[in-house]
Order: C-alpha cells, then sequence, then structure tokens
C-alpha cells in the first residue's frame, strides 16, 4: 500500500481506552486499528500502559496480580484533519468509555523501513 506525501501539518489524534474494552467481542483496540487500516489511514500506533485511571478512578496497574487486567490503551493516528475528522462518528459509536483528544503536529519524515 503507497501513501501521498506525508510532510508538512498533520493531526495526531490519541485514543484513550481500556484494554478490557470490547467491540463486537473483539478487543476494542483490534477493531479500531482494523478500521483505520482497511480506510488507508498511514499507520496507527497502539502503546499499552503499566498504570493508570480514567473518569471512575479505578487505579489500573501491572504490579498487582490479577486473573483480568485493564491496562490503559492508548492509540497514536498521524493523519490529515480532514480525515479524521471523517471517522469520529465512527469512534464514538466504538468507544464507550474512554477520552480522545487532536492536536496538530509537524511531520518532518515519513516513509516505509527498507527491507
Amino acid at each position: 500500500m503507497t501513501h501521498e506525501k506525508f510532510e508538512g501539518e498533520r493531526t495526531l489524534m490519541r485514543i484513550h481506552i481500556g484494554e478490557s474494552d470490547k467491540w463486537h467481542g473483539k478487543p476494542l483496540y483490534d477493531a479500531i486499528v482494523e478500521m483505520l487500516r482497511k480506510d488507508g489511514f498511514s499507520g496507527v500506533t497502539v502503546l499499552r500502559g503499566v498504570a493508570g485511571y480514567g473518569g471512575s478512578s479505578v487505579y489500573h496497574t501491572d504490579k498487582i496480580l490479577r486473573l483480568s487486567q485493564d491496562l490503559p490503551i492508548v492509540l497514536e493516528v498521524i493523519e490529515s484533519t480532514e480525515r479524521i475528522e471523517k471517522i469520529l462518528p465512527r469512534l464514538d459509536e466504538m468507544v464507550e468509555g474512554g477520552l480522545i483528544t487532536l492536536e496538530k503536529v509537524r511531520v518532518i519524515l515519513y516513509r516505509a523501513a527498507k527491507k
């Protein structure tokens, strides 16, 4: 898959959710990654936090041994504002609890690794 020239001003979207969040029976972060890939977004990174809490103020950490953990997950996407704005209604439908932020960034380098 090839992408348009990807330099200059873009928008960084961060999606903060929980590891146990689901969408149609699969992990929500996987469903979001699949949606973005299908829509031809240039890339997404999924980060797993070691600790955090959200609106419920319940502290989740990897230091406490539990059978089910709900560690923080952050997805980072850099794309044009127009493309991000277009998918926000779908994300609103998918994300039941979480936080989505947008900020302007300047891309100075984007290229595929040489194989």
